[in-house]
């Protein structure tokens, strides 16, 4: 079972050697640094799964591994860093590693120790144990930095316990929070922060990060440009949706889709039979709720493009397109479509929360589909 800051199938964060596609946050932050003008408290924010975590940890070896910037030495000043990298060998990177080093402490969600269950929240014992961190590692007179994964996290006592923190900042120290959703925290967490915004991949840096998380190979009838494009879609940027769509066939089961979507207002029974069954087997739940999220962002792709008159500018899957355009020709089948997905939405959450015959839901929501798509197409 992953780590409360890990994503599943995926390396930690920690472990994670390059970072793709954020190179404007990374230097953003080294010019902070290099001007000295280096913020007490960092909101790194961005969808979830786009790096921010990296970024993090990137952040973290860095300042305990880097020496100050001396001015004032014989010679002037030395070069600003033009990277964050620290050699894996370096003797800071190796502590990360093994997780013995006394100038980081990282703040995630704890088991409950009544239940010994994980918590579903970061509660104000777990950021008040941050005060002891902080008198204990002031002894040595070095840098302390804090990663809080995710801040979003927080319930609203904790969050008033950082605050306080953030007041009122321990000498030579940085917090790094990591938000998904930073509208969400309070403000006033938010004004006390330098605000690093991270920004979804694109193909080709899609296509490295996977590589480098050891994402299996994809056969969806595309090379792998062509699948990690898709991925890149179908994710929107995340590299941590498009793991999880690799690991559970995300690309194939999005085919199957449009395979039954291209000959609606026809619905080939024996697909969508053989698809509800597939996902409602026992122990794939995963796959059950990937079906669902893949459903809802097909019916908002068709939305998408019935509202502006076009599909998307990447294809997810051969031939979307064309589908795309047949079924959702004008604003009106948009409409249709749009209105069908929240309905569906609240469908599949009401059958989830009563469990519902799983295969039977998946089955109900492609006839919805098939009547939506009989109103738009038939006279």
């Amino acid at each position: 079972m992953s780590a409360p800051d890990q994503i599943d199938g995926a390396p930690h964060p920690r472990d994670t050697a390059t970072l793709y596609g954020q190179a404007q946050a990374e230097a953003a932050f080294l010019s902070a640094y290099a001007t000295g003008r280096l913020h007490h408290a960092w909101l790194l924010g961005g969808p979830k799964g786009v790096g921010k975590a990296t970024l993090a940890w990137q952040i973290a070896r860095f300042l305990l591994a880097t020496p100050p910037i001396d001015t004032d030495g014989l010679f002037g000043a030395p070069p600003a860093p033009a990277s964050l990298w620290i050699d894996p060998q370096h003797p800071v990177a190796r502590r990360i590693q093994s997780g013995g080093e006394g100038g980081l402490k990282s703040v995630v969600r704890t088991p409950n120790p009544t239940t010994e269950r994980l918590r579903d929240q970061i509660v104000v014992d777990d950021i008040r144990r941050l005060g002891g961190f902080f008198q204990m590692s002031a002894a040595d007179g070095g840098r302390r930095v804090v990663i809080i994964d995710a801040a979003d996290d927080m319930n609203t006592s904790a969050a008033n316990a950082l605050l306080k923190m953030l007041e009122e900042p321990p000498a030579n120290a940085t917090l790094l929070l990591i938000s998904h959703q930073p509208s969400r925290l309070l403000p006033t967490i938010r004004s006390r922060c330098r605000s690093l915004r991270l920004l979804p991949l694109g193909a080709a840096d899609m296509a490295c990060a996977l590589e480098q998380a050891g994402a299996p190979g994809q056969d969806a009838g595309q090379d792998a440009g062509g699948a990690a494009a898709a991925l890149a879609e179908l994710s929107a940027g995340s590299v941590g949706a498009a793991l999880t769509l690799s690991l559970l066939d995300g690309l194939g089961l999005y085919g199957d889709l449009m395979a039954l979507f291209q000959r609606l207002p026809d619905l080939d029974r024996a697909r969508a039979l053989k698809l509800a069954e597939t996902a409602a087997q026992r122990g794939n739940e995963a796959r059950l709720d990937l079906l669902f999220d893949l459903l809802d962002l097909a019916l908002t792709r068709l939305a998408r493009c019935g509202a502006t008159g076009a599909p998307p500018k990447a294809e997810a899957s051969p031939e979307e397109a064309r589908i795309l355009l047949r079924l959702a020709p004008d604003a009106a089948a948009g409409r249709a479509w749009a209105q069908l997905a929240q309905d569906i939405l609240a469908r599949v959450r009401h059958g989830r929360a009563v469990n519902l015959d799983p295969a039977a839901l998946v089955l109900d929501t492609l006839f919805k589909i098939q009547h939506t798509a009989a109103n738009i197409l038939r006279p």
